[in-house]
């Protein structure tokens, strides 16, 4: 082996090892691979989906109702859940209806049969949501495990935004 050869081994080596440190970096601070466990986003999501997750969306831009995001739980456990509660919003579920502000607020996201008990934000102590919580819901209200049952979640704790299914093929959607 002579010094060019050693020279082009070294220059393959710094530019393969800066490939990876890209690729590890978008993995862990820019976008991630999820898979939907359980049903509690059905119709929306269904088990065994599989989504990418946008880490970096909420370094730049605020938090909004509808986004389904994914969150830490009882610190290795995560969740996938639609934010509906924003800071500032009071939040009411009387027979099926979501209010908010005291406004009924439409949820076409939601199945027609779902039947689930009636829900104040001040269950959880609250009279309004405050800045940097957020209330989440599953859009399968009957057996989702959700802010009505784990309380309102704070800003730190959420990973990202669900941004994309990709799993499976015929069923591709941006969120």
């Amino acid at each position: 082996m002579d010094w060019l050869d050693i020279k082009e081994f070294f220059k393959d080596t710094i530019k393969y090892l800066i490939i990876i440190g890209i690729i590890l970096f978008i993995m862990l601070f820019v976008f991630s691979v999820t898979t939907v466990v359980g049903d509690s986003m059905h119709p929306t999501l269904k088990d065994g989906e599989v989504l990418i997750l946008n880490k970096f969306k909420y370094n730049f831009s605020d938090i909004k109702r509808e986004d389904i995001i994914s969150l830490k739980y009882a610190d290795t456990k995560y969740l996938i859940k639609r934010v509906i509660g924003l800071p500032g919003d009071r939040i009411e579920i009387i027979s099926n209806k979501l209010y908010i502000n005291g406004i009924q607020y439409p949820e076409s996201y939601l199945s027609k049969d779902l039947n689930y008990k009636d829900f104040k934000l001040s269950d959880l102590g609250y009279e309004v949501i405050p800045e940097d919580m957020y209330l989440v819901l599953g859009d399968n209200r009957e057996i989702s495990l959700d802010s009505r049952k784990i309380g309102l979640i704070k800003k730190t704790d959420i990973n990202g935004k669900i941004s994309f299914r990709f799993w499976p093929l015929n069923k591709m959607k941006f969120f």
